[in-house]
């Protein structure tokens, strides 16, 4: 998505490298921190969750990488397809058992979960303006903010709070596509129209500078 709003993708991808070493330990104590009060929360639990979510299949792809390089390069073009057809599968099973409460509810957290998307992007894209970071970097932390591992948080709340907990992350993923689509194609026009202005600035000097001369 920040490839395609021409933001900069190797901040953005410098930030999901960071989040995702950062997520075994900083994801369960949010969690125990927001919502320990309510429910119990097992600390060493979800840790060990995220780590065989997410670290194990990085550090296994390293390895199959690196003694087998000739035969993943045969089978990456459908890696892509495995990892859509995944969540879909876990989406589904969410729908599946949470049907009755989906439809009791499932306004009400759409509504949330787009917010709470849109809040992301617009809370990103302020801070990195806020910081006097260009645009193209401003855009990557705008997505970074708003777009989440909807896969990772619809396992966990599976995991450890039920099915109804996964509600949320379920909707995400099939709603962060749409928004993530149409973002990514507003801030590739923003980038242009701030080029197209740039270039015009750049023009204008050159004239006034000429005529002076």
């Amino acid at each position: 998505m920040t490839y395609l709003a021409k933001g900069d993708v190797a901040l953005s991808v410098s930030m999901t490298m960071t989040t995702t070493i950062l997520a075994p330990i900083v994801t369960p104590l949010l969690t125990w921190w927001l919502a320990g009060a309510w429910i119990e929360i097992s600390l060493s639990a979800m840790m060990l969750s995220i780590l065989k979510m997410v670290v194990a299949p990085i550090v296994l792809g390293i390895i199959l990488n690196t003694l087998f390089r000739s035969t993943v390069e045969k089978v990456v073009k459908v890696l892509p397809l495995v990892s859509v057809v995944s969540i879909v599968l876990i989406v589904g099973g969410v729908v599946a058992v949470s049907s009755q409460r989906i439809l009791e509810t499932g306004a009400l957290i759409m509504v949330v979960v787009m917010l709470h998307n849109l809040l992301g992007y617009s809370c990103g894209f302020a801070i990195g303006k806020l910081l006097k970071m260009d645009i193209a970097k401003a855009k990557a932390v705008s997505i970074e903010v708003g777009m989440q591992n909807s896969g990772l948080a619809t396992s966990l709340a599976m995991l450890h709070f039920g099915a109804a907990a996964a509600i949320p992350g379920a909707i995400f993923s099939v709603w962060h596509n749409i928004s993530g689509s149409l973002a990514a194609n507003y801030l590739a026009a923003r980038m242009n129209k701030e080029t197209l202005l740039e270039d015009d600035s750049e023009d204008a000097d050159s004239d006034v500078a000429i005529a002076t001369k």
